[in-house]
């Protein structure tokens, strides 16, 4: 943990200098994107369009000043990054609690996507959570909802079985809810399965270069929502379970622009960055209005640097142990503290 200053500088400088450089490639192209916002993308069949980064939830309640975090948030609405993210379980409501209070503002509710995510596995946990999340982020509809966490095999038996998903498409019915998803961090064939249950309007799943070598989303999971029409939305692309510190990076694995640009290079609609301050807003708001993607030999040569300790999964560890599942979910599948720790 000591190390996570140097983590966190390492990718303001590497961001700022990836946007510095980027801008000069993009000439007038960046101007327009500047004055327009941000370059959006198409979220599958669903019709909207959503900014090609968007604000995850956890990390702006890790903002120490309620102030701050709520301006950070208004700052990105103004600059056209308008797709939020949440979870029912981030920091134990506080997440949904302080976008609600920065989305109460009279106008931003309208410019923003909002998404959160439910954790709930049976009929009364998910409508519950979903009440919750409703009453926390002070809205009568929530954009898009996802099943959290689709980790585990049992999982998609679960979601519908258990009178999940029933829940869900009557909130939908209702208004309550415009657009189904879920996640997942585990394994691509567990969401290939989920993906076959239901025709979802969304899938989120870790796009990192290192994910190219080892148990492929990027190569199992996403040509397969695509043909479907489902809306990829990417994360973890700083790898490992805390992506804010930038695992990646620490390790020398690639730098934080490869690994944003690589990531957005990806056949997805957006990709959920890790903000908790104005200036790493501002590097990713710098390299998303700058985005180029990667020549094909850049592809291979960023891939060929990373073989080596990709394979292993050492840099992806999310998706063989549940050291990094939340804790909601592991104890919803009767994991001790002490099971999880010999994971």
């Amino acid at each position: 943990m000591s190390d996570a200053p140097n983590n966190r500088r390492e990718f303001l400088q590497a961001s700022l200098a990836a946007g510095a450089a980027l801008g000069l490639a993009a000439g007038a192209d960046a101007d327009d994107a500047a004055a327009k916002g941000l370059p959006t993308r198409p979220l599958g069949k669903t019709g909207e369009r959503v900014s090609i980064i968007c604000l995850g939830g956890w990390h702006i309640r890790a903002v120490k000043e309620d102030k701050e975090a709520i301006k950070i948030m208004h700052t990105a609405l103004d600059e056209g990054l308008t797709f939020f993210d949440n979870a029912w379980d981030y920091h134990d409501g506080a997440s949904e609690e302080i976008m609600g209070k920065a989305l109460s503002v009279e106008g931003k509710r309208k410019k923003c996507f909002l998404m959160t995510k439910n954790c709930g596995r049976d009929a009364k946990e998910i409508k519950q959570h979903l009440d919750d999340s409703l009453r926390r982020l002070r809205t009568d509809c929530i954009d898009l909802v996802q099943f959290h966490e689709i980790n585990y095999d049992n999982d998609p038996e679960w979601i519908i079985e258990r009178g999940g998903l029933e829940v869900m498409l009557k909130a939908q019915k209702a208004g309550k809810v415009r657009f189904l998803g879920f996640t997942g961090h585990k394994d691509p064939h567990i969401h290939l399965d989920m993906l076959k249950r239901h025709k979802w309007d969304t899938v989120q799943m870790p796009i990192n270069v290192c994910d190219y070598f080892y148990r492929s989303f990027q190569k199992l999971v996403v040509p397969e929502a695509n043909k479907l029409g489902v809306g990829v939305i990417g994360m973890k692309s700083l790898g490992g379970g805390s992506e804010h510190k930038g695992r990646l990076v620490a390790a020398h694995v690639c730098t934080a622009a490869e690994a944003r640009r690589y990531a957005l290079a990806q056949d997805i609609a957006s990709l959920v960055c890790g903000i908790d301050s104005m200036e790493v807003l501002q590097q990713d708001l710098a390299i998303a209005r700058n985005f180029k993607p990667f020549g094909e030999d850049e592809v291979k040569t960023l891939r060929e640097k990373v073989r080596a300790v990709a394979g292993d999964g050492r840099h992806e560890r999310f998706k063989s142990t549940q050291l990094f599942d939340g804790p909601y979910h592991r104890k919803q599948h009767g994991m001790t503290q002490a099971e999880v720790e010999g994971a």
